[in-house]
């Protein structure tokens, strides 16, 4: 490995680890040229299994033998060693689940290459917390579902926290970018996908009803935490579906209503 110790002095050319919190690791040109953090080494190991390409990684010298196997492959890049308070103060927080790793970003794939022999895929219109956008990945990881698309003012999954709420599963689940609901639909169409969206509603199908018999290729589409799904959502989507609650409450958060929908819609072969 091309190991490289750093002290307090010496810190001007980590930028990609003093900005984890700034959105300039996306840059403008995303996803070329653009980087992601991937926090532990599970992570970091999930993140090249996956193909993504690391630029460099930052850690406490107990943890090389635990970095070197993932890093066989790319014995020219960089590993940044350093004291526990050399690495708190350059990336403001103590590090504790064994490494950094600067990512490069790979290329997003099309919609329709993404949809290609999917049968369960959710949708996840603008919804701004990386907190659910991770959670909601982990249940489509372990509940079954093929792929993710989010909205184009949805979250990053690629963002620090979402990454590790979601166990790095969103460096396994195949997701990418939706353009506009007019496209977007035409493109489900062409897939043969039934749109479900989860909705407060009079309207709206219960979902103990809806899963007796679900469609076979089936998106379920989420909204934002405040206001859910938008009007152009709910005009593009084929059923309008409820989760019957009880004792007066009349939803759950976003990333526990895609579990109970997902567990309920999954797909279950008859062997």
């Amino acid at each position: 490995m091309r190991v490289e110790r750093i002290s307090a002095d010496g810190l001007d050319d980590l930028a990609d680890y003093s900005r984890l919190t700034d959105v300039a690791l996306r840059k403008k040109t995303e996803p070329e040229g653009g980087l992601y953090i991937a926090e532990s080494t599970k992570v970091i190991g999930r993140a090249i299994g996956a193909g993504h390409r690391p630029r460099s990684v930052l850690l406490q010298e107990k943890w090389l033998p635990d970095v070197e196997p993932l890093l066989e492959p790319f014995p020219d890049v960089p590993v940044y060693v350093g004291e526990s308070d050399v690495l708190e103060a350059l990336t403001g927080f103590h590090l504790h689940r064994g490494a950094l790793a600067a990512m490069h970003r790979p290329p997003l794939r099309s919609v329709e290459d993404v949809l290609a022999g999917a049968r369960r895929v959710v949708i996840l219109e603008d919804i701004v917390d990386h907190t659910n956008v991770g959670a909601i990945f982990r249940s489509v990881a372990g509940l079954g579902a093929d792929a993710v698309l989010v909205s184009e003012r949805c979250a990053d999954p690629l963002y620090r926290r979402s990454v590790r709420v979601s166990m790095g599963t969103v460096l396994q689940v195949p997701w990418t970018r939706l353009p506009d609901w007019t496209t977007s639909r035409r493109i489900l169409d062409d897939a043969g996908f039934h749109v479900a969206a989860l909705a407060l509603s009079d309207e709206a199908t219960g979902l103990d009803a809806f899963e007796r018999n679900p469609p076979e290729r089936l998106a379920i589409a989420l909204g934002t935490e405040g206001d859910g799904l938008s009007r152009a959502a709910l005009a593009a989507a084929d059923t309008v579906l409820t989760i019957p609650m009880l004792h007066g409450v009349d939803s759950l958060n976003v990333a526990s209503a895609s579990a109970v929908a997902l567990w309920s819609l999954r797909v279950r072969d008859e062997h």
